[in-house]
């Protein structure tokens, strides 16, 4: 195999060399085909590989390319995983299996009010590192929180996010990982999106459920 179907394999055969260390089943893992900026021939190439999880960064691009495959490709799932502007609440809405990075009551309540059908799952985004160039609640600020999304209707609280600081290596994602997990377990939630291309293996060992991949899968992105 050639292209993102053999990617895909081979990501496949990480994961379940993960799982095994973690002494874990490897469908304990999802993965997250981030698509932001591919093309929706790129999409359709996964598709086909068998993914139906996919991640996009801006409101409105998800919202298009949801459009765009809605008819032939049944099954598929939209992920948002940027920051979200309350005004752009509304695409997610509509359009979103599940949000990835919620850290803000206005946004929950936006997301809340125009939500329609299942609820939409939704993780809420912690700055392990701290990181002013990132968005996520401070760890302090996951309780408060988690109590006002849990009273909104049409959302469902999954679990937690983060993106750890970038490290020379994979490893030094490992303590944030960990971190995440116990803050996760603090507050009775059992869903962790953590690990990207750079340390997937590494959050998968450390307990990741999703695992938010983009390189790895479609290569560069396109300019």
């Amino acid at each position: 195999m050639s292209g993102i179907a053999g990617r895909w394999a081979d990501l496949r055969s990480t994961i379940e060399g993960a799982c095994r260390r973690a002494g874990r089943p490897a469908e304990s893992v999802a993965l997250l085909a981030v698509s932001k900026l591919q093309p929706v021939e790129a999409v359709r190439e996964a598709y086909a590989a068998g993914l139906r999880d996919f991640g996009e960064n801006y409101a409105q691009e998800l919202r298009d390319k949801a459009a765009a495959l809605a008819e032939g490709c049944p099954g598929i799932r939209w992920h948002a995983i940027g920051p979200l502007q309350t005004n752009k609440a509304r695409y997610v809405a509509r359009t979103a299996y599940a949000f990835h990075a919620l850290d803000r009551i206005e946004v929950a309540e936006e997301l809340s009010r125009r939500r329609t059908g299942e609820p939409l799952r939704v993780y809420l985004e912690v700055n392990l590192g701290g990181e002013e160039s990132k968005s996520g609640l401070r760890p302090d600020g996951v309780g408060p929180l988690l109590a006002r999304v849990r009273t909104l209707p049409g959302l469902t609280v999954e679990g937690l996010m983060a993106l750890p600081p970038l490290g020379a290596d994979a490893e030094a994602s490992r303590p944030h990982f960990r971190a995440l997990r116990e803050l996760a377990r603090l507050h009775g939630l059992s869903g962790l999106s953590m690990g990207t291309t750079h340390d997937f293996a590494v959050a998968v060992e450390e307990g990741a459920t999703v695992v938010r991949v983009g390189t790895a899968l479609f290569g560069p992105r396109p300019a």
